[in-house]
């Protein structure tokens, strides 16, 4: 069960994630983020896309309104500073949010359609609690393309790290 506390930690914590794997990325050689790799999304700033694209998904269904999109990532990708640009709004639009919810509201179940037309019925801790894994999993994707960029490794965003660094404002 997703508390609304839990709701605020998480959000901050995938802002804070993110911010991590955006630095990785920019520090990156020159063309490094662009290079087409084996990897489901082929480069990491299309992969970060991905991440936006779905972040912009679950943003509309935890609003209870369509979000007009039928596929989970878009055929190209902005600039990786544009990118990142939309990403942090988007997760200060989830900390926003998360700081209104309480226990009743992230408990609330709705129904919803996922991209390929199935329906389910979640409640916004569950929403969120998907939008959180599933961010972790494909910046995975970006960490692993990172090992193949010579001298780079990717970041570490551990929940420990975050705890140990971040700001705890979110009681």
């Amino acid at each position: 069960m997703i508390t609304a506390k839990s709701a605020r930690m998480f959000t901050r914590y995938n802002a804070w994630s993110n911010k991590i794997w955006y630095d990785a990325i920019a520090a990156l050689p020159p063309g490094e983020a662009l290079k087409e790799r084996t990897s489901l999304f082929k480069n990491m700033v299309h992969t970060m896309n991905h991440n936006y694209i779905v972040d912009t998904i679950w943003h509309a269904h935890l609003e209870g309104r369509d979000h007009g999109l039928t596929a989970r990532n878009t055929k190209d990708h902005p600039p990786l500073d544009e990118l990142r640009r939309l990403h942090e709004e988007s997760d200060a639009w989830f900390i926003q949010w998360s700081d209104k919810q309480t226990e009743e509201t992230i408990a609330d179940r709705r129904p919803i359609t996922l991209i390929g037309g199935n329906r389910v019925v979640m409640s916004l801790g569950e929403m969120l609690l998907h939008l959180y894994h599933h961010t972790a999993y494909h910046r995975g994707f970006v960490g692993d393309m990172m090992f193949n960029v010579p001298g780079h490794r990717a970041p570490i965003t551990d929940l420990p790290v975050f705890l140990r660094e971040a700001p705890q404002n979110y009681y």
